[in-house]
């Protein structure tokens, strides 16, 4: 079986065939030449350069690895070519087993368009929206004006909460569906848009179907996906808190008729928008024609293998119990581990893991395709592992949860763990009052975490530590101990941590110090380092940190699953007084990416908040504004350029 697919799901797939007694072939491009996937399979074949449209979506590179390893069946994963007509199609074509729907499924459901006629016909409700391949920039805003805003964009050939825009004011239409079209474009390779009246409020829940050739339709229960932010889910559960059994059995009922209506094979998830907390007035949002990336929290209530099911059903089984026969027991909880910033807009992080140390335990079950030494690149969708935990009940899933990636560790990269364990303890998460709004209407308070006051600490101790010499036997002058007549001196370091300063003043040799952090008093302090493992003493308290200095000299450091980049370390710098107002800015590239659109040229006027830069990294647009009213003096960024992280895009003068 060949996984068109990469990352973690290419490995979730490898670890059944391998049970299965299945050969497994990987696909993989240039840039993930050494990644888990293509090293832990049977057998790896190149299909092309890293950008996934010369690779990971090109159905003709696929195939030809398919022939050449003589497969007989094609596992899509999720994301890429899972929900490609064409590529079932192909397969077919082939005579390749696609696991998968057959490929006039994928075409109904996988236009979002054509989903919402078919299920309304079959009695199921439907989002008010509309739109239609083919349309202007024009006839999709008219389209929104008459549907009645706010509105949601939504690409109509794919999820994932790519390409997806609330747009709440006619105003913003034109720079919204711009910007939806060229996201869709990117991830899904189709630009075609569908409109729906945007539902304040709600909350996401999606019923997992399973349906054979034989006529046999089952559901095995619902998932709560309202934790989202941007519109990708970030934290889903099975079962749902709101869900009766009466209405459980009700959308599930509603999801088994829109797989019929289409004469659905495999492994589909129907989702369902819920206004409110009232789960009687639930409504069909689309159908995703695939396996969920959320899948694990359904198999350990049910006990069930999917993937292993959507084997058996491709080769024409049928299923092997009846809806009656299907068990739920207990609770699961999914986190989703994102190489991003929280703390900057959750701009995508790319980089080298120096420490990949992810947990197990109890009820705990890890999905991940990364590994200490990977590189994480701005090609493909930002997500590194997800964290699994099953309970009896709701509240021990999610202490478990929170428990294990309090024991992860992943350095080399921003990640999301910090707002994901405030979530899990959040009050109305841990109640069960959910939202798909949640995450972004408590950004302030969830992203208000402050750097633990002995990481500048531990960061100046390192710096310390690392200028004193080793060896048994030294110098006595050459040791930095502090030392001098009249007593001890003091030395004053600063340290960056995540673009923030903070200073620290040390007496002694890191084995035997005194520091005070900012506004303190000195204490009794020592260091010691083992690998990537780094033991502090300050005070009274003992603290075991991981610590991985990347190739550009930046050291990162990990407590309790959160991870901090130290940059810059200045030694006997004071601070900077105040200065007056700049009037030259530059504009650097937030994060490593392509830039997609370069709006204005050198010597153009601009205003405050105008665009000037667009730059596209792992499915994510950000746009770089003018910081105040001004002229462009230097435009360095072309249009199609791959630039790094902190590269100058532009510089803009005040005046006019």
């Amino acid at each position: 079986m060949l996984i068109a697919n990469r990352g973690e799901i290419a490995v979730r797939v490898i670890t059944t065939l391998r049970r299965l007694g299945l050969w497994s072939i990987a696909v993989y491009s240039d840039a993930d030449v050494d990644a888990v996937h293509a090293r832990l399979a049977d057998e790896a074949v190149r299909i092309g350069p890293a950008p996934a449209a010369a690779s990971y979506l090109s159905i003709a590179h696929i195939m030809s690895a398919a022939d050449r390893t003589h497969a007989d069946a094609c596992h899509p994963g999720y994301g890429f070519l899972a929900e490609s007509a064409d590529f079932a199609r192909a397969c077919a074509e082939a005579g390749i087993t696609f696991i998968g729907p057959p490929a006039s499924a994928i075409d109904a459901m996988g236009d979002k368009i054509t989903a919402k006629a078919i299920v309304a016909a079959a009695g199921v409700a439907v989002v008010p929206g509309g739109g239609a391949a083919g349309m202007s920039d024009a006839e999709l805003a008219d389209v929104a004006v008459s549907v009645g805003l706010p509105v949601m964009l939504k690409p109509s050939a794919g999820g994932g909460g790519k390409g997806m825009h609330v747009v709440n004011a006619v105003s913003e239409l034109a720079s919204s569906i711009a910007t939806a079209r060229r996201e869709s474009a990117s991830a899904f390779g189709d630009s075609a848009l569908l409109v729906e009246r945007y539902i304040p409020h709600p909350r996401h829940i999606e019923v997992q179907v399973f349906a054979d050739a034989h006529g046999n339709v089952v559901h095995l229960g619902e998932r709560e996906c309202s934790l989202q932010r941007r519109h990708q889910k970030v934290i889903e559960e099975a079962p749902s808190a709101l869900l009766t059994p009466v209405q459980r059995d009700r959308m599930g009922a509603a999801a088994v008729a829109a797989a019929r209506s289409v004469g659905y094979v495999g492994a589909g998830t129907v989702e369902f928008i819920v206004p409110g907390d009232n789960a009687d007035s639930f409504s069909f949002m689309e159908m995703n024609t695939r396996l969920q990336v959320e899948h694990p929290v359904t198999e350990m209530i049910t006990g069930l293998d999917l993937v292993e099911l959507q084997i058996a059903v491709a080769d024409g089984q049928q299923l092997p119990f009846t809806q009656d026969e299907i068990g739920f027991d207990g609770h699961a909880v999914e986190a989703r581990i994102y190489a991003e910033d929280p703390a900057h807009d959750f701009l995508p992080s790319a980089g080298i893991l120096g420490v990949v140390d992810l947990p197990g335990g109890d009820g705990v079950r890890v999905d991940s395709g990364v590994e200490s030494g990977a590189t994480v690149g701005v090609d493909y969708d930002p997500m590194l592992a997800k964290v699994i935990a099953y309970g009896a009940d709701r509240a021990t899933a999610l202490r478990r949860v929170d428990a294990a990636l309090a024991r992860t560790s992943i350095l080399g990269v921003h990640t999301n763990i910090g707002l994901l364990r405030a979530l899990l303890v959040d009050s109305d998460v841990r109640s069960g009052h959910l939202d798909t709004g949640l995450i972004e209407s408590r950004l302030e308070s969830l992203g208000d975490q402050a750097i633990p006051a002995v990481v500048p600490i531990v960061a100046a101790l390192l710096d310390r530590l690392g200028r004193e010499p080793g060896g048994a036997v030294v110098d006595p002058f050459d040791i930095p101990s502090g030392f001098r007549v009249g007593g001890p001196s003091t030395e004053a370091i600063a340290v960056e941590i995540d673009r923030q300063r903070y200073d620290v003043q040390i007496r002694g040799r890191a084995a035997s110090a005194s520091v005070c952090g900012s506004g303190g008093e000195f204490v009794a302090a020592s260091i010691a380092r083992d690998g990537d493992r780094v033991t502090v003493r300050v005070g009274d308290r003992v603290v075991r940190l991981r610590c991985f200095v990347a190739p550009d000299a930046s050291v990162w450091l990990g407590l309790s699953g959160r991870s901090w980049r130290v940059g810059r370390v200045k030694r006997d710098a004071p601070r900077a007084s105040g200065a007056g107002a700049s009037t030259r800015a530059d504009l650097r590239s937030p994060m490593p990416g392509t830039v997609t659109v370069v709006h204005a040229d050198v010597g153009a006027a601009v205003r405050t908040g105008d665009p000037i830069v667009v730059v596209e990294a792992m499915k994510m647009e950000h746009v770089l504004a003018a910081p105040f009213d001004g002229v462009i003096a230097d435009l360095p960024a072309q249009q199609g350029d791959r630039v790094a992280l902190d590269a100058l895009l532009a510089t803009v003068e005040a005046g006019s």
